[in-house]
């Protein structure tokens, strides 16, 4: 990306997705028409109801689903939901807490979260930041009066539409903190906004929201974390027992802020009079109304874009097939008398380009291929005192070099896979065109699939577990080029090294860097262990776990905005797969080809490929 291109400057990605191959049709009657996202709990589709009303529909993540204990307590908090009618809420409308993959259907909110407001378009005025305050206390008001704790007020939890902020999984992360899956890979809370109690395993109660409120306004206020980033140890430390950063928060703010991070619960305003203060502040005007300018103008675009729906499921693209065909050669021409005439003969056409595969990053995919471009053909000379023309002993000798250059293309299609081999052109024998051999590697041309030399940095990466990591020029410049790294067996979490994917170098724990990815690696008295990739932040990166041989950077964005992955466990993101990581504010591309990740003991071999893009 170049220096003066900021992430906002890029294009979004779009808002509704196709489905992929392993998407369901539809789910108890309701009709699937987009993807809207993945998360740890599971995946969000768009759907309507009869009346044509839109909705989200989220389906639980199998691993849930297979817990008893979940479903009981996913049924429970669903009917506690379904009692809420708040105003800043997302209305839950229906469920199936019984079906083989349970689900929940919720109002649809034509809007970003925000945490994508945030990350794409800075820091929040304090109007706007007031007005969010007093509508999310709102919310939590009528979360609170039915029993129900949110547990994961987050700023990925808070939608904003134009009419004001809509608070959504409220009372949902309660069902999963019980299950055996939190202690094997699955945290329930974000560090960065988790109240002491909880980071504590204490009781939980309504004021455990109000302190993740107040650092939800901070980090909406100043971009920044009121706690800092990091590992995760380290930001739950400093929740428990430092006080919060809020040097880049606007002076208004700090004292009411302040007081909703206090570390005993009993120190905390309740919500009620958290509105008071922001309906009378002076900002605010005296009504939390949320009128046409209550938010920039570049997050009511946003918010337009996401309100025009797709009334007819998108239909992905057929996956591309494992095999590339092969071009068969061209039928013999048609015998020419010697007098007929041909006015020009014209060079053959080059064969369309192939469509791009469906974004189903779990379908088999080929490497792509160059096509050979046809032999040119040298002007045949008219002879002196005849007209210009072809005769056809000319035609037959065009007809056979257009059959060999398509023999050939098949033969280096059909070989494709393996790559080209060592070796250079030769010359046709003396008065013959030039010629290329199947040994020669081909140059790729604008717009043409990359194909790269093993030894260059947009080429293939392959360790020995046999997977690779293919990168490409087109809008892509690479930072790090298949640096392998070994990871040593370690004991504890706080001996691990860590990985920084800007410059390709393992660190210790505890060094800082820009772009790290981290190794959680826990240890007990009864030898059982718990490990798994991270970011140092909880909010620095996004990952998709890819189980095709190769992967491109594009094809690493789509999915992670399609198919992001929160199951980072060693046997999940094993060896033999690729874990493409996003950094969320540079929005660079790293792709590890896992060779060893082993749960006993936390060693990791792995290849490291980064990208920045350029355009």
């Amino acid at each position: 990306m170049p220096a003066d291109q900021s992430p906002s400057a890029m294009p979004p990605p779009p808002v509704f997705q196709p489905l992929l191959p392993d998407d369901p049709a539809e789910v108890a009657g309701y009709r699937l028409f987009a993807r809207l996202g993945a998360g740890g709990m599971g995946r969000v589709y768009l759907s309507y109801t009869p009346g044509g009303r839109p909705v989200a529909l989220k389906v639980v993540r199998p691993e849930f689903a297979e817990d008893p204990e979940f479903r009981r307590r996913f049924a429970q908090e669903v009917a506690n939901a379904q009692r809420i009618h708040g105003l800043y809420t997302a209305q839950v409308i229906d469920s199936g807490t019984t079906a083989e993959a349970p689900w929940l259907v919720t109002a649809y909110v034509p809007g970003p979260s925000l945490q994508q407001v945030v990350r794409e378009h800075g820091p929040l005025p304090v109007r706007t930041a007031l007005l969010l305050l007093g509508g999310v206390a709102e919310a939590l008001q009528a979360i609170h009066s039915v029993g129900v704790v949110h547990r994961d007020l987050k700023p990925a939890n808070v939608l904003v539409a134009a009419d004001g902020p809509r608070v959504i999984d409220f009372g949902i992360a309660r069902a999963a903190d019980a299950t055996a899956l939190t202690g094997t890979g699955y945290r329930i809370g974000s560090p960065a906004f988790m109240a002491p109690e909880q980071a504590q395993g204490s009781a939980i109660t309504p004021a455990t929201d109000v302190f993740a409120l107040g650092a939800l306004t901070a980090y909406v206020a100043s971009g920044v974390q009121p706690f800092g980033e990091g590992p995760e140890t380290a930001v739950l430390y400093r929740v428990v027992h430092e006080q919060p950063d809020l040097d880049g928060v606007p002076g208004e703010l700090r004292e009411l802020l302040l007081r909703c991070l206090a570390k005993s619960p009993g120190e905390r305003p309740i919500p009620a009079e958290i509105i008071e203060v922001a309906r009378n502040h002076p900002a605010v005007g005296g009504q939390l109304r949320f009128a046409d300018d209550w938010l920039p103008s570049p997050v009511n675009t946003e918010i337009t874009r996401r309100s025009d729906l797709p009334r007819n499921p998108p239909r992905s693209q057929p996956p591309m097939p494992s095999t590339p065909p092969v071009p068969s050669a061209p039928p013999a021409p048609p015998v020419v008398p010697p007098t007929a005439v041909a006015t020009a003969v014209e060079p053959p056409t080059a064969p369309p380009p192939q469509a791009p595969a469906a974004e189903a990053f779990t379908a088999a995919r080929q490497r792509p291929t160059v096509q050979l471009p046809a032999p040119p053909l040298a002007p045949v000379p008219a002879a002196a005192g005849k007209r210009r023309g072809v005769s056809w002993r000319t035609l037959l000798t065009v007809a056979l070099v257009m059959a060999l250059g398509g023999a050939l293309t098949g033969v280096l299609l059909s070989r494709g896979s393996s790559g080209p081999k060592a070796g250079g052109s030769t010359g046709n024998p003396a008065g013959g065109g030039p010629q290329q051999t199947v040994d020669a590697p081909a140059t790729p041309t604008a717009g043409d699939s990359p194909v790269a030399a093993p030894d260059t940095p947009d080429g293939t990466a392959t360790p020995s577990g046999g997977v690779s990591a293919t990168g490409g020029p087109a809008g892509w410049s690479p930072l790090v080029s298949k640096v392998e790294l070994d990871i040593p067996a370690t004991e504890y979490a706080s001996d691990a090294y860590r990985v920084d994917l800007t410059a390709g170098k393992l660190i210790a724990s505890g060094t800082s860097g820009k772009w790290v990815l981290g190794l959680h690696n826990t240890g007990s008295a009864s030898g059982s262990r718990a490990n798994t990739f991270a970011s140092d932040g909880d909010d620095d990166s996004d990952f998709a776990v890819i189980t095709d041989a190769s992967v491109t950077p594009s094809q690493c964005n789509t999915a992670i905005d399609t198919h992001p992955d929160s199951d980072l466990t060693f046997g999940h993101a094993a060896a033999g797969r690729l874990l493409c990581v996003r950094d969320r504010s540079t929005h660079n591309i790293a792709i590890a080809a896992i060779e060893v990740a082993n749960e006993q003991t936390g060693e990791v071999k792995l290849s490291v490929s980064t990208w920045q893009g350029s355009d």
